[in-house]
């Protein structure tokens, strides 16, 4: 589905140096509907063909992070049994999209200043890194209308967070705060909503400034699985061709000579 001409871009990127950002700026909640996905497979496109992008940063500009499912979109649905098959089928695309942003090379960052409910939370879940406003809301309260979070909550939260926290809130629908999401390990920080902004940036900075063939490599190998088998060959892998890496080379003989 094309957006026409007139309607704006649900979702702006911004390429600076090393370090992108996508803005969520569907207004009001950025509520996710058929445009917004295909704006982010072209943003996540944007990126993995871009050269020299060593993070992703994905912020809101309205007051939500994301909400979530577009009511719109459901209420035009879920009247008939068609429209529920391709709600579940939208439901699978979401899946394939938030997947591809999990498997980005570059490191991803959700800044999370608002409500980030439903899908808006399974987005920032397959971000590597996640940096909330103290006073941000946060849940999968899917349950509570009788469905799931199916757009990977309940494979991504337990590996996130723990099984008994994607348990707590999962079978609860529990919202919580961005302070409660930080202790229970939802988020990697929580920040007063002032500072959020910037917080964020010095962060997307500071892993910018590292070598984006380390950041890639590291996140191959995280992304093994629990076994830990796969992974540790990955890590032998990996470790052999950052040797052969001129960026590698030339920081490990700087690092030496300083010794």
């Amino acid at each position: 589905m094309l957006r026409p001409m007139s309607e704006p871009t649900p979702i702006a990127l911004d390429i600076q140096g090393a370090c992108a950002v996508a803005t969520l700026r569907r207004p009001p909640v950025n509520a996710i509907d058929e445009n917004w996905l295909e704006r982010l497979g072209e943003v996540l496109g944007e990126v993995e063909r871009a050269a020299g992008i060593g993070v992703l940063l994905l912020r809101s500009g309205e007051r939500a992070f994301c909400a979530g499912a577009d009511l719109a979109l459901m209420r035009s649905r879920f009247g008939s049994r068609e429209g529920r098959a391709a709600m579940a089928a939208f439901a699978r695309r979401l899946q394939q999209t938030f997947a591809r942003l999990e498997a980005l090379p570059q490191a991803t960052i959700a800044e999370i200043g608002g409500a980030a409910m439903g899908g808006g939370l399974e987005l920032a879940l397959a971000c590597d890194l996640r940096i909330a406003s103290e006073r941000a809301r946060l849940g999968l309260t899917e349950a509570r209308l009788g469905l799931l979070p199916g757009a990977g909550g309940t494979q991504r939260l337990p590996r996130v967070a723990g099984e008994a926290v994607a348990r707590r809130m999962i079978l609860r629908g529990e919202t919580i705060d961005g302070a409660e999401a930080a202790r229970l390990g939802v988020v990697h920080w929580a920040v007063p909503a002032a500072d959020l902004p910037a917080r964020a940036r010095v962060l997307a900075d500071e892993l910018s400034a590292l070598p984006a063939a380390a950041i890639a490599a590291s996140k191959r190998c995280l992304g093994a699985g629990p076994s830990g088998a796969e992974g540790y060959g990955r890590e032998i892998e990996g470790t052999a061709a950052l040797y052969e890496n001129a960026e590698t080379q030339r920081r490990v003989r700087e690092f030496l000579e300083r010794g």
